[in-house]
């Protein structure tokens, strides 16, 4: 990540991020409320020192349901403190007593009987709040975050994307290059790592040749939604609509079919694609389609709060974007609980090595 291109510069102070989990707080949003009615059983928990299919396998044991009737719309870090939705069909059966499964790391904060089955992705998005400790220099924090507002921050897919040391997308490229990987999730994470690193190139190339400019045969998308019309040429009404962010500029998620770019964007993004031709064939041949993703990424309802050297920023997200990406073009932070995994796992090589 390190490597990507900053739309603001490079920053100049550095922080801790995730000193304890409750500096990395994060809720879900959801759409829809549960309608009270229905085979499925709609849970919204806090957990804390778990991850999601901890808390899947949990819910699944606990109700007596094959793990495949638990179901949640999106994954969330273990080492913090999370609030989301879990769906659990239960069809024909009593309501179980969920608040039997609360402890210190799991909480139960409502559970109500719902319609549907609860789909991956079904959130609007994710309200954040993130606590940076030791904070270098506040008042270049805050000066940053004041042109975030403006312009937002590349859209990058963050570090969890990738795994520990990138092994989601060495495993990706090992698994299209032939290597047999059963797990169907385990498929699905690993296609999506060589994916999301070929978006990361063809946005942080752009941004460090163009930055923010249009080019003739763009793909703009409409705000808040999937829809997408090629912008060529582009004229006063759309550079305004552009302005108003009515529309907004996309990048590539590659796939089989014609890209939906044309002209210079198209020529550009193929410029980058060609020095990834081997992950391009890759997700071609697995079956992906031709997709967008929105260049830029604008935090809704933005704001912080100072206390020394402490720093607190609340902002939402839409679903499936990174708080990542918008730290690291704010301040240069050190996730301590990362440092700490590293530290421990170099003590145990060094240890095995001594044994040798």
């Amino acid at each position: 990540m390190s490597s990507l291109h900053y739309l603001h510069g490079q920053p100049q102070a550095s922080a801790d991020l995730r000193t304890h989990n409750r500096d990395f707080i994060v809720e879900e949003i959801l759409p829809f409320l549960p309608t009270g009615e229905g085979e499925h059983h709609m849970l919204h928990v806090r957990k804390e020192g778990l991850n999601t299919a901890d808390v899947a396998k949990m819910l699944s044991s606990f109700a007596k349901v094959h793990p495949k009737e638990v179901t949640f719309a999106g994954q969330k870090d273990k080492h913090a403190i999370t609030e989301q939705w879990f769906g659990v069909r239960i069809p024909g059966k009593e309501t179980p007593k969920w608040d039997e499964l609360n402890s210190e790391q799991l909480t139960i904060l409502s559970s109500s009987r719902h319609s549907k089955k609860l789909r991956t992705g079904a959130l609007v998005g994710n309200r954040f709040t993130l606590t940076l400790r030791a904070v270098s220099d506040i008042a270049d924090v805050i000066k940053r975050i004041e042109l975030v507002k403006q312009t937002g921050v590349p859209n990058y897919f963050g570090e969890q994307r990738f795994g520990h040391d990138g092994k989601n997308l060495i495993f990706g490229r090992q698994m299209l290059a032939g290597r047999n990987v059963k797990d169907r999730n385990k498929r699905s994470m690993y296609l999506s790592a060589v994916r999301s690193n070929l978006y990361n190139a063809v946005v942080s190339a752009r941004l460090a040749k163009y930055g923010t400019q249009v080019l003739e045969g763009d793909c703009v998308m409409l705000a808040g939604s999937k829809s997408y019309f090629v912008a060529n040429p582009w004229d006063e009404a759309l550079l305004e609509r552009l302005a108003q962010k009515d529309i907004q500029l996309s990048a590539p998620l590659w796939g089989r079919g014609q890209p939906l770019s044309q002209a210079e964007a198209l020529a550009f993004e193929t410029s980058i694609s060609e020095q990834f031709a081997e992950d391009c064939h890759g997700l071609e041949q697995a079956g992906l389609n031709q997709e967008r993703r929105t260049l830029l990424l604008e935090p809704q309802h933005l704001s912080y709060e100072t206390d020394e050297d402490v720093l607190v920023i609340k902002f939402i997200l839409p679903a499936g974007c990174f708080a990542t990406s918008l730290l690291r073009e704010l301040v240069d932070y050190q996730d301590v609980n990362e440092r700490e995994f590293n530290a421990r796992r170099a003590a145990r090589a060094e240890g095995v090595a001594q044994d040798d």
